[in-house]
């Protein structure tokens, strides 16, 4: 199970798998089950928007756990919002905003324990 960030600028959190257009991101929720998904919307001048993953998880049904929108696009927000929250099965979380910093802390922290025994084996 992944976390996953999509944005184009945006430096990726720790925890977390990067993709940087709507394309990758939909091939990673396609392949991958995600546990918490941040989105962007505006992705580069004629490209796909986060609004296009967010029609693509409605349509697949590839809803990760938890859904949040850490874009800047006030517009883009408020559709991503409404076309995943309208649709979401039972049990998923959509966040109008952002992940808070205790959000962020808590996956960085869950990353590092998932690699820890990796680091601590010493060479073979």
């Amino acid at each position: 199970m992944i976390n996953l960030f999509l944005d184009d600028r945006r430096p990726c959190p720790p925890g977390f798998v990067p993709a940087r257009t709507a394309e990758e991101c939909m091939l990673l929720l396609e392949e991958c089950e995600v546990n918490i998904l941040s989105l962007d919307h505006d992705l580069g001048p004629g490209e796909p928007t986060g609004y296009d993953v967010a029609a693509y998880i409605v349509r697949s049904g590839k809803y990760p756990r938890e859904i949040y929108l850490h874009t800047s696009s006030e517009w883009g927000r408020s559709r991503m919002f409404q076309i995943l929250y309208r649709n979401k099965p039972e049990g998923v979380k959509v966040h109008l905003y952002g992940m808070p910093a205790d959000v962020l802390r808590r996956e960085a922290e869950a990353a590092g324990k998932r690699r820890a025994p990796e680091d601590r084996a010493g060479p073979a």
